[in-house]
């Protein structure tokens, strides 16, 4: 018996236990019968703008960023037969960073709506910069060359970024959290804004997972099965694009998302795309809501971006996984 479906659904009861109790944790804690009654019965107490204003549009930006990073993810390591590929590690959440920071500096403050359209751009650019580095030499692409560019593109991004915006005190003030991966009172505009490209991006996976479970056979036995690589590639990655430029134009650079995820995902999930994608959706925004959350429980006074614990969880998952892929002691 597939006990698959049970165990997605329990996932999801899961993220909605943890939304629950992510919109109790505050500078000042509130009831959870306050927060259904502020979404019920809003009466412009004080509360209740808190609950409407300030911790619903951050536990949804969690979602958006965990489910949009995770599933970005999974379909990067199917596209490049590389276990260590994310929209992190590959240089795709810089990318779309660095363009909104030059948006930003170089524009003045353009509206919410431009920004995930920089965020598009910078995504697209980084990932096809990545993918004909790595093409270079001998070989062609291959994971392990995929895997060096991407990093060391991630970073050129990153120092560059900080170059930026150390001349340039106004923006650095607007976006400091927001670079290390922040979901510091995010506006439910904001929110609203980004949420039908994620829908978007997450449909948009869901039709093709069963063209991703072929693409992660590899490109000999895709070809055989009669794939079109080169139109399936570009879906995909048309895919990724939206998914992290998304997350990335809400939240900032979130880190190792889409690394941890899909490997947890795997152990119950298996090798289908079909199922991988929803474990990943469910899985990605538990963990952004959890780590969130958790940050918000143990140090209330301050504001810690989510990217940090994300890269406290993921770098030694990081280097665990590296180990045991590449047979390194």
């Amino acid at each position: 018996m597939d006990r698959r479906p049970a165990v997605l659904a329990l996932l999801v009861l899961l993220l909605a236990a943890a939304a629950a109790w992510a919109t109790t944790i505050g500078s000042a804690p509130i009831a959870l019968g306050d927060i259904i009654a502020a979404l019920t019965r809003p009466d412009g107490s004080r509360e209740h703008l808190v609950v409407a204003t300030v911790r619903v549009p951050r536990i949804v930006a969690a979602m958006i960023v965990g489910a949009s990073l995770a599933v970005a993810g999974a379909i990067l390591q199917a596209m490049t037969g590389n276990p260590l590929a994310s929209p992190g590690i590959l240089g795709i959440n810089a990318g779309a960073a660095f363009a909104v920071v030059l948006a930003l500096v170089f524009l003045g403050s353009p509206s919410r709506e431009a920004h995930i359209w920089y965020a598009f751009a910078g995504a697209g650019v980084a990932a096809a910069l990545v993918f004909a580095i790595a093409s270079t030499g001998p070989g062609g692409a291959t994971p392990v060359k995929l895997a060096l560019s991407g990093a060391i593109f991630a970073t050129f991004l990153a120092s560059l970024t900080a170059a930026i915006l150390i001349f340039d005190a106004r923006t650095l003030g607007a976006v400091r959290l927001w670079t290390a991966g922040s979901l510091a009172a995010p506006e439910m505009s904001s929110v609203l804004t980004v949420l039908p490209y994620t829908v978007l991006g997450l449909a948009a996976a869901v039709v093709i997972s069963g063209q991703v479970t072929t693409l992660s056979l590899g490109a000999d036995v895709a070809r055989a099965l009669g794939q079109n690589l080169a139109l399936w590639n570009l879906v995909c990655g048309a895919c990724v694009i939206v998914l992290a430029g998304s997350a990335v134009a809400l939240a900032g650079p979130v880190g190792f998302v889409g690394l941890v995820v899909p490997h947890i995902v795997r152990l119950t999930a298996g090798t289908d795309y079909r199922w991988i994608i929803p474990f990943c959706a469910a899985g990605g925004a538990l963990l952004v809501v959890v780590s969130d959350a958790a940050l918000r429980h143990l140090m209330p006074a301050s504001d810690v971006p989510v990217g940090v614990t994300m890269a406290l969880i993921g770098a030694p998952f990081f280097i665990h996984l590296a180990r045991s892929r590449t047979g390194l002691r």
